[in-house]
């Protein structure tokens, strides 16, 4: 296998990560624009006359989303916190996990986050929050008993790499667009169902295509902002893995945690697919591996041969 540099390594996925980012909105306007067009009649459609449109319609547009990440965006955390069972760790309760914390974030030059404890054996850990009052590093009791120090200092500086990087605010990004796309699919979905029969004969005849076109567009949608957001997680992952191999200057150890991890990262109480996406594996994923397109993560022996190669 070709050798990758560390700082190659780093450049590469954070430039994919930028263009993956741009397509949400790209991808989003678009639709809107060709939903425009192809619900004007035939006799008055053209691209000066749907472009002025689309530009009267782009500021309740904006606005719409911009309410749906204001929501998404101060949640989160709660959510996150219910939907993992994880619990404060104090420093007088594992003084070791709170050192290699410690240590690690005066070495990336960055304040110390919150540690939190999950209760399961299985091996997996997550960082989450948007600011520094709300970033958290959260590992499973698993992972701390069963990792040596190197190990585990690996997958605490993987995590503290995805806070430097804003990578949970990537991940509620990425979320927010999916979101938008399968609520407007299954809205329209459920107007065609339950609301088609109530219309009259008389008038609305335009209106079963329009819907028809809208779910058409919705779920082309949804599609590509689905391959966008399993993309740009996975070039996150890779990042992570290079930033928290920098900063430890052992790669080794960071492959030899995830070797294990790869073993048993099944948390049970990880029930939201949002939610396991956040983990250094993901835990509804353990022992599957799907169509590489559509995995939340690269395959962990990928992670491995490439953390080896540094």
């Amino acid at each position: 296998m070709k050798y990758v540099g560390l700082q190659s390594q780093i450049w590469k996925n954070n430039m994919k990560s930028v263009l993956l980012l741009i397509m949400f909105p790209l991808v989003l306007y678009a639709l809107i624009w060709l939903f425009i067009y192809f619900l004007t009649e035939t006799e008055y459609r053209t691209v000066e006359s749907t472009t002025t449109s689309f530009i009267y319609t782009i500021p309740w547009v904006t606005i719409g989303v911009a309410i749906w990440f204001i929501i998404a965006w101060f949640s989160h955390t709660s959510m996150i916190s219910r939907a993992t069972g994880s619990r404060a760790l104090e420093r007088k309760e594992n003084k070791r996990v709170y050192n290699l914390v410690e240590n690690l974030s005066i070495a990336a030059g960055m304040k110390m986050p919150k540690v939190n404890i999950i209760e399961d054996d299985s091996l997996n850990a997550f960082a989450s929050g948007i600011s520094e009052r709300t970033y958290t590093v959260s590992l499973s009791r698993g992972i701390i008993e069963k990792l040596n120090d190197e190990e585990l200092e690996g997958v605490i500086a993987h995590e503290l790499t995805h806070i430097r990087n804003r990578d949970v605010r990537l991940l509620i990004i990425s979320i927010v667009f999916v979101g938008i796309f399968s609520f407007i699919s299954e809205t329209l979905l459920r107007s065609m169902i339950y609301g088609g029969g109530r219309r009259s004969s008389g008038g609305k005849k335009g209106s079963g295509s329009a819907q028809l076109i809208g779910l058409a567009l919705a779920l082309v949608g949804l599609l590509l902002a689905t391959i966008f957001r399993f993309a740009l997680s996975q070039k996150r992952e890779y990042l992570a893995d290079a930033g928290g191999a920098e900063l430890t200057k052992n790669p080794l150890a960071l492959a030899s945690a995830l070797q294990k991890v790869s073993q048993d990262s099944t948390i049970e109480a990880v029930k939201r697919k949002d939610v396991a996406q956040m983990f250094i594996e993901n835990p509804q994923l353990s022992g599957k591996r799907s169509f590489n397109m559509f995995a939340t993560h690269p395959p962990i022996q990928k992670r491995i041969e490439i953390l080896r190669q540094f």
